[in-house]
């Protein structure tokens, strides 16, 4: 379940540069069930945006605000079937694959705070406009290198405490992704009002966005602690 969001569409931005970066994992959205084309197949998929900061990269994105970390993003479809990405990606984190067992309750929640190596790599949109950064691959910190402490505040969005304030500080491109999830029209808001999102809205791969104290459960899984290499 990264990027500079504006209002206009805007893609003057530079992407992450490619190479090796050590990461901090600090924000998880649970997007929900989602109706994705799948090789010409619509298919209903429940998601989840994980977003890691790169706390070596830092960047002013707004002058008021100063240095601030770069981060980057990946949306993930929430499954740990033996041939599922989320799977392979955390298998490649922490260096060894789930037992059956483990496989059957992992608590997705203890990866925000999480470090990892990830690899950024650069991708051409198809009609050309721009490149982008996405996440090429991810391993666990190398013994002897330590991640940097983290920056930004953890940030955990769920429905099954439905925070308004959280949904409504979301870019706009992830909230018209929820407003269609299952969960989203299931969840209450008691009468609050909810912002309407720009449906103009690009979707950029470094954001540095939006900073938040609380911290909730997203979603429960699996149990996974991955420390830092010493």
């Amino acid at each position: 379940m990264a990027i500079i969001a504006t209002s206009n569409g805007s893609t003057n931005f530079e992407p992450i540069a490619t190479g090796n970066y050590p990461a901090r994992c600090y924000s998880m959205v649970h997007l929900g069930t989602i109706e994705e084309n799948i090789l010409g197949t619509l298919k209903k998929l429940n998601k989840v945006r994980i977003t890691w900061e790169l706390p070596t990269e830092l960047k002013v994105f707004k002058e008021e605000n100063g240095e601030q970390p770069q981060v980057i993003s990946k949306e993930f479809t929430l499954s740990l079937h033996e041939k599922a990405t989320l799977r392979g990606f955390l298998k490649n984190w922490r260096g060894k694959d789930f037992t059956d067992e483990e496989a059957k309750s992992f608590d997705i929640e203890k990866l925000v705070g999480a470090p990892c190596m990830l690899n950024i790599t650069h991708k051409t949109k198809k009609d050309g406009s721009r490149v982008y950064a996405e996440i090429g691959s991810v391993s666990a910190m190398p013994k002897g290198f330590t991640c940097p402490d983290a920056i930004n505040q953890p940030f955990v969005f769920t429905y099954e405490n439905f925070d308004l304030n959280k949904f409504n500080s979301l870019p706009d491109f992830m909230k018209n992704k929820m407003v269609n999830s299952d969960e989203y029209k299931l969840s209450t808001t008691g009468g609050q009002e909810i912002e309407s999102p720009n449906t103009k809205e690009e979707e950029h791969d470094d954001l540095t966005f939006w900073y938040n104290n609380d911290f909730q459960l997203l979603v429960k899984t699996f149990d996974l602690i991955i420390p830092d290499a010493n």
